[in-house]
């Protein structure tokens, strides 16, 4: 049965409680954590479908929104990838006591690719047991959306501070903010030179709208010493939350379980 609870993360000064759910085992020598998407939640089909596996094969499991995001606290517009990060770092620190695997959907999987660097940083690079990264899009704001934005949207962000787009995943505007915008060239990793230590799995659709499928392939060659095998879904989206997207999102988890 997962527990709720909570961790303060104290950022800028300020403390925020993350919203946190954490399924204990018997079995500590591995476990799952969740890194959601931008503007996602714990309470996605993903999600729900890691915890599945983790409880079927007797593993823990851990999950929890980022500042701005589902049920913690904090406003989305004063998020960033260094906050996300930092906060990521300090819960898989607090809740977690093995090496976890951490799953990585979309905007997650970026922020799993840093929490790796700064994990390395602080000596506690045994807390990664590997990675499996859906749809990844690390470095997207430089990557993916700075090269679309038009002249109008560039000064809209620089006088405004945001930018509302209209959003394919919900009825509220996407908001883009110069924060974010500037934040993320900071934490680029795609073009360096990283070292997970564990198996790497990635999962992408190749009729993805948001990250093309040869974005995912960048992921590999800044993973080059890694153990990495890519699965690509020839009529997969970005969700990748389809029936056949989820049974073969269970059969990549619990390869990681027996492993």
């Amino acid at each position: 049965m997962e527990v709720d609870t909570t961790v303060d993360h104290l950022w800028n000064g300020q403390s925020t409680s993350l919203a946190v759910k954490v399924l204990a085992a018997a079995n500590k020598s591995r476990g799952f954590v969740w890194l959601g998407g931008f503007r996602s939640d714990m309470a996605g089909t993903k999600a729900e479908t890691m915890v599945e596996c983790a409880r079927s094969a007797g593993c823990a499991s851990m999950r929890f929104d980022y500042s701005g995001h589902g049920v913690s606290g904090g406003e989305f517009v004063e998020g960033c990838i260094s906050r996300w990060v930092s906060e990521s770092v300090q819960v898989i620190c607090q809740k977690t006591d093995s090496p976890q695997i951490l799953v990585g959907s979309s905007m997650g999987a970026w922020i799993a690719l840093r929490v790796v660097q700064e994990l390395n940083k602080i000596g506690e690079s045994g807390r990664v047991g590997g990675l499996l990264l859906i749809a990844p899009a690390p470095d997207f704001t430089k990557e993916l959306m700075e090269p679309e934005f038009s002249d109008d949207q560039k000064n809209e962000i620089e006088i405004r501070g945001y930018l509302e787009e209209p959003s394919e995943y919900s009825d509220e505007p996407t908001i883009i903010t110069k924060l974010l915008i500037e934040d993320g060239r900071k934490n680029l990793v795609l073009d360096t030179e990283l070292n997970v230590g564990g198996p790497v799995r990635i999962l992408q659709g190749m009729q993805d709208p948001d990250v093309p499928w040869q974005h995912a392939l960048r992921v590999v060659e800044t993973l080059a010493n890694d153990d990495i095998q890519v699965t690509l879904v020839k009529d997969g989206d970005h969700r990748l939350s389809r029936d056949e997207d989820l049974e073969l999102l269970k059969k990549t988890l619990l390869q990681f379980s027996i492993s």
